[in-house]
Parts: C-alpha cells; sequence; structure tokens
C-alpha cells in the first residue's frame, strides 16, 4: 500500500496541539510512545457527554443514566470491533495498560498460581509488564522467568520453549518494545504456549496505534492497551479477556456496580465484564475512545501502518548517517520507535539540547530497566512517531542531534 494515502496536511489541523511554539520553536512532537495527542473530535465527544448526557451508567432508570448506559455500551461494542473480539462482554473497561495487567495478575493469579509454578515475561518488557508478576510470584511462591533476546532485539523462541515446563502457567510479553520498536511475533508465541496448555497476555500498547489488532487471528488469551496511546484521553484502558478465563476470575476490586446482591454475610457479582468495573469508571473517558477509534478507522489502519513504516524507515536510514550514533534493536519487523545514543553524549543533555529546538523526544530508562542493564547503558534517546509526523520533523531532528553533537561532544 503507497504511503502517500494519508493526507498528512488534513491529519494535523485536528490536532490543536501540533499548532504550539516550543521556546519559539515550532513544535515537533516525537514521543508519541508515551502518549498522543488528541483529534478535535475526540475533545468534542468529552464535552458532548459533560454537557448533555453526563450521568453515571447501569444504576440509574431516569433518562440521562438510560442514555449514558447506552452510550457506554456502544462504546465497548466499538472497542470489540476494532480489536475484533468475539463477544463485547471480553471488553473490560480500565484506567490503562497498567491497570489492565495489575487486574490480570491480581484475578488470574488468585484463580490459578501456586507455589512452585512458573510465569515467563521478556527481557523487552516495560516496568507494568514485569513488576505486576513479579510481586504475583512473591506473593505466591511462584517464579518469574525471562526470555532472552538476541543482539537485534528479537526474542530467542527456541530458549523460550526450553523455559516451559508443566509448572508454567502463563506467558506475559509485548506486542510492540516500547525501547526496540520490536514486533513480536505474538501468533507463533500463542501457538506454541497453547500447544502446551498455557494461556498468554499481550501487552498491546504500543500496537493498535500502528497496526491493525485482530485478537481472535492472534489468538491471545489477554489483550491491554491504553487510549491515551490511541489518541483518546488518558484514565482510560482495556483488558481483553477469553470469555473462558473471564468467567473463572475473581474481581480485581470490589464495591458498587459489580454485584448483583449484598447482605452482611455474603456477596454476589454480576456476570462478566461489570465484575471487573466496580465503581464509577471513567466513563467520558470511554465515548473518547470510541471516537479516537472511529477517528482511526475513517483514514484508515492500514494506511496508518503504510505510513508510519516509510516514516520510520526513512529515519533509520537518516540516523544511521550521524557520526557516533548506536541504534538500539535492529529487527526486520518494527513499528515506529527507534532508540539511539550519540558517543561522548549523555541522553538527557541531548534531549535538553533538542527540547530547546521545540523538539520533544524522551530520554532515561524508558520504563525498561532490566533491558538497559542488558545493553550497560543508563539510559537512551528514544524518538517514536504517529501518522501526524513528517518526513520535514525528522529532518529537523537530524539538524537538532548534529547541532547538538558539535556542541556537546566540543564541551
Amino acid at each position: 500500500m503507497s504511503a502517500d494515502m494519508i493526507d498528512i496536511k488534513a491529519v494535523r489541523s485536528d490536532f490543536p496541539a501540533l499548532n504550539q511554539k516550543v521556546y519559539g520553536k515550532d513544535l515537533i512532537y516525537l514521543d508519541n510512545a508515551a502518549t498522543t495527542h488528541k483529534p478535535l473530535s475526540v475533545m468534542d465527544r468529552l464535552v458532548d457527554f459533560y454537557s448533555t448526557i453526563n450521568s453515571n451508567v447501569h444504576r440509574g432508570s431516569h433518562y440521562l443514566s438510560t442514555e449514558a448506559s447506552i452510550a457506554y455500551e456502544g462504546a465497548r461494542e466499538s472497542v470489540r470491533k476494532f480489536i475484533n473480539a468475539a463477544r463485547p462482554d471480553e471488553i473490560i473497561f480500565t484506567g490503562g495498560t497498567t491497570e489492565s495487567i495489575n487486574l490480570a495478575a491480581s484475578s488470574f493469579g488468585r484463580a490459578f498460581v501456586k507455589e512452585g509454578d512458573r510465569i515467563l515475561t521478556t527481557l523487552m518488557e516495560h516496568h507494568s509488564n514485569i513488576v505486576p508478576w513479579q510481586r504475583l510470584c512473591g506473593e505466591k511462591g511462584a517464579e518469574l522467568k525471562v526470555i532472552p533476546i538476541d543482539d537485534g532485539g528479537n526474542l530467542k523462541i527456541d530458549e523460550f520453549k526450553e523455559l516451559i515446563t508443566k509448572k508454567t502457567k502463563l506467558v506475559a510479553f509485548t506486542y510492540v518494545s516500547s525501547v526496540l520498536g520490536t514486533v513480536n511475533p505474538v501468533r507463533e508465541i500463542s501457538r506454541i504456549a497453547h500447544e502446551n496448555d498455557i494461556p498468554v497476555l499481550v501487552d498491546g500498547a504500543q500496537a493498535p496505534q500502528h497496526l491493525p489488532v485482530d485478537v481472535r487471528n492472534l489468538d491471545c488469551d489477554f489483550f491491554a492497551f491504553s487510549g491515551h496511546k490511541v489518541y483518546a484521553g488518558t484514565g482510560i484502558g482495556v483488558l481483553y479477556g477469553k470469555k473462558r478465563w473471564l468467567d473463572a476470575m475473581e474481581p480485581y476490586q470490589s464495591g458498587g456496580g459489580m454485584i448483583t446482591s449484598v447482605s452482611f454475610e455474603s456477596t454476589s457479582y454480576e456476570e462478566t465484564p461489570l465484575k471487573f468495573e466496580a465503581g464509577t469508571g471513567n466513563i467520558a473517558g470511554a465515548l473518547g475512545l470510541e471516537s479516537a477509534i472511529e477517528y482511526l478507522n475513517k483514514i484508515g489502519i492500514e494506511k496508518i501502518a503504510a505510513y508510519e513504516k516509510s516514516l520510520t524507515e526513512y529515519a533509520l536510514k537518516k540516523l544511521q548517517e550521524v557520526e557516533g550514533i548506536r541504534i538500539y534493536g535492529s529487527s526486520k519487523e518494527r513499528c515506529g520507535v527507534i532508540s539511539f545514543n550519540l558517543k561522548g553524549v549523555h541522553h538527557h543533555d541531548l534531549g535538553t539540547v533538542l527540547d530547546k529546538l521545540g523538539i520533544a523526544v524522551r530520554t532515561g530508562k524508558l520504563c525498561a530497566e532490566p533491558l538497559m542493564e542488558y545493553y550497560g547503558i543508563s539510559g537512551t534517546v528514544r524518538v517514536s512517531f504517529a501518522l501526524y509526523n513528517t518526513k520535514k520533523e525528522v529532518d529537523t531532528l537530524i539538524e537538532g542531534i548534529e547541532k547538538a553533537r558539535h556542541v556537546l561532544q566540543a564541551g
């Protein structure tokens, strides 16, 4: 598919945050793996909700509550279609990827993990897909084992197979590395795990904004992602789970909205997904997520993937021409994330110089400290792309890096 099929000028006009200056320079926002900016349609949806049907869901019989409940469940259906889940009750609204993984670790772990069991994760994980499993293993007396990577940032599948035992209860891994950009072979990992009767959880935080996601095709048992990385607001996310697993799991939190009956002697819970949605959720956020999905669908996720692939390849080529640069990860299957360091320049210093030029990048350990230790570095610079970034912005980034190199290396 041609990468020229997106009208970037029209797209950029949908994002008012891009039309500002930083230190007198036009903003170049290349920190999209942390959070994306929001189109007007998402912001309009939030204003519309709070201006009209603002009410709690599933609890009132009055008009506003009924309309809010219909809209909220409509958003759930939109998410279902977006990731091709089999049923809307396989979609749980959460506060984001981190909460989704914590929910799974708590509820799945309580039901299925015991002393001596094993959970597998990978070296390239974000802290949010390490620490919850680490805590679970500590509480249960289980062990957390790590699937290694090769020098190019690819998982070592043969060593993954060797780590599987009869005690292995779950494989939890990222779809797209937020440091290396590596796109992991989810279907293959799922197949291997399922051949050994092991469910898989996919951290999808860096995936659905960049490439089509079909959870049934991937055959994962759980899939987590955040709204704020797919052009929606903060504080809203999704945990997809196959119904048979969700039905067998106890609630993560308890309170209003997730019960059918309460007495001081006992409590009975709602069916999935409501039993996992205690309290008042981010109703407006769910509707904003639906609008973000509609925005992506209008453009076409395949077009976005093709455009971002072209942009990433262009950026990699330009960066590789910079003297003294080291890029981390060289997987053939990758999304729009590039992490690098410049010889003789601290990553924070480089990030500071770029910031003064109006270029927003991420620096530091990137919430992936074990991966930093593997590469023997204290941190890195990361640029991450979205559908509104351009080759002209990449050229300005390269000019900024060159300027920083001459200033900082000379110092």
